[in-house]
């Protein structure tokens, strides 16, 4: 007995322990040398050299996510083969050699931020006399840019996150944008058959720049250095509203005459490939407003004369959200996520919660609200009166039109803020409350900030 109870206190600590658990290959630098070698994938252990042949496959948020699962891992997402190649190929930096830089992730970082900065700090006016001028808002008060046109603009836009301008007057588009050294120059003109109505470029575009016009019934795609073409055309049908992303196009277009048994409908064409990918909507009113750039990925809000707005699920092509809440037709829309925040013709400003199809806040205005804007803390809205309003999209983020007699109004729904005298005291919740109500809800969500 003695005996068997000397080999169980012998064989007590024989098992793997706290302090005798095998070593991993972060703690001994030698078996993380031999790791590296071999990189461990699932169930295979593969040359180091045909694991970055994997990764050169993937972008940059890929490459963040490799680089969270182990230190191998790590160390081969961040190999400056790859942030190399990543840099040449958003035309970066084109000029140097891999051995230039030290570390080229940091180098592509500071890159996208500097033309953040720069492109983010534009501003545009377009003047009575056909004139348009350019500022960097962070060079001085003087304009960095001028050129000039022979009569009066009917549209005017400047890309999102891009340095570009695109003006349209009589039957003339032209593209403005300066080249790698600073120096604005036009690479591009068309000619157009008829007047624009509407006019946007293309959101992240590298090199030259791309718009879209729409001009009564027919919808160009103009391209910098080439033609333009005509991305849909129907006669009978005039375009009633545009927007565009990266890689789509949505406008509305509206039936009548021998057309009028025809609902009004949205139409998605695809940019890479001029074709039309759906059909949204059947509404007996006109859309007014489309907003597709700023939505999540595969929604699509708008807003008709019917006085509805309407969120649209790509994927299928169907409304999965519908609101009422105007007394007269919607004239701007925006959404994210869970809300959407839309203006009317009578001046009425809603905050709507997407997903419980509920108004959430409300203010009105003397003036229709043409133009909306909003993050995470800030609402900014441009309430015009109707017969000041140009016509295309003449306002826009970051750009200045001439004086018109309209407002622009800045909310702001922080909820650190602690103002209690605020004009907005309902949507200043500590989201303390137990229980509560839909006024009790602000512009950003407990989680928002995580």
């Amino acid at each position: 007995m003695r005996s068997c109870r000397r080999d169980l206190q012998r064989n007590k600590g024989t098992g793997p322990s706290k302090k005798q658990r095998p070593k991993s290959p972060g703690d001994d630098p030698e078996l993380l040398k031999n790791e590296i070698n071999e990189v461990p994938f699932f169930d295979v252990q593969l040359p180091y050299e045909l694991a970055l042949k994997i990764f050169q496959y993937l972008g940059k948020a890929e490459l963040g996510r490799c680089a969270q699962v182990s230190r191998t891992w790590k160390i081969l997402a961040e190999d400056e083969v790859l942030w190399y190649r990543l840099c040449q190929e958003e035309g970066y930096l084109l000029d140097m050699s891999i051995s230039d830089h030290s570390c080229w992730k940091l180098a592509l970082k500071n890159c996208r931020a500097r033309e953040h900065m720069i492109n983010s700090s534009l501003a545009v006016a377009a003047h009575e006399d056909g004139t348009v001028s350019v500022w960097s808002l962070l060079l001085g008060q003087e304009p960095i840019h001028h050129f000039q046109h022979n009569q009066h603009l009917q549209a005017l836009a400047l890309a999102p996150g891009g340095a570009a301008v695109a003006t349209a007057s009589g039957f003339q588009v032209r593209l403005e944008s300066p080249d790698d050294r600073g120096f604005w120059q036009t690479p591009g003109t068309f000619e157009i058959q008829k007047l624009v109505n509407f006019l946007n470029l293309v959101p992240d575009v590298t090199g030259s720049p791309v718009a879209v016009a729409a001009a009564e019934d027919i919808v160009y795609l103009l391209k910098a250095e080439a033609p333009g073409r005509i991305l849909h055309s129907v006669y009978g049908q005039p375009v009633t509203c545009l927007d565009v992303a990266a890689h789509e196009a949505a406008f509305g277009i509206k039936t009548f005459g021998w057309l009028l048994n025809e609902p009004n409908q949205i139409l998605l064409y695809n940019l890479e490939t001029n074709q039309c990918v759906t059909k949204l909507g059947n509404s007996m009113g006109a859309f007014s407003c489309v907003n597709l750039h700023s939505s999540p990925p595969n929604m699509l809000v708008a807003g008709n004369k019917d006085r509805r707005v309407r969120v649209f699920d790509l994927r299928c092509g169907e409304a999965v959200c519908c609101v009422q809440g105007h007394q007269l037709g919607v004239c701007s829309v925006q959404m994210d996520e869970w809300k959407v925040v839309s203006g009317g013709e009578e001046g009425l400003l809603c905050v709507w919660d997407q997903r419980m199809a509920t108004k959430l806040w409300e203010m009105h205005a003397r003036h229709p609200v043409r133009h909306v804007w909003f993050d995470s803390h800030i609402l900014i809205t441009a309430n015009i009166p109707e017969e000041k309003n140009p016509r295309g999209d003449l306002l826009c983020p970051g750009c200045f039109a001439r004086r018109y007699r309209g407002v622009i109004y800045s909310y702001d729904f922080s909820v650190d803020q602690l103002a209690v005298d605020s004009v907005l005291p309902i949507c200043r919740s500590s989201y303390d409350e137990v229980s509560g109500y839909s006024y009790n809800i602000g512009l950003a969500v407990p989680y928002d900030s995580i």
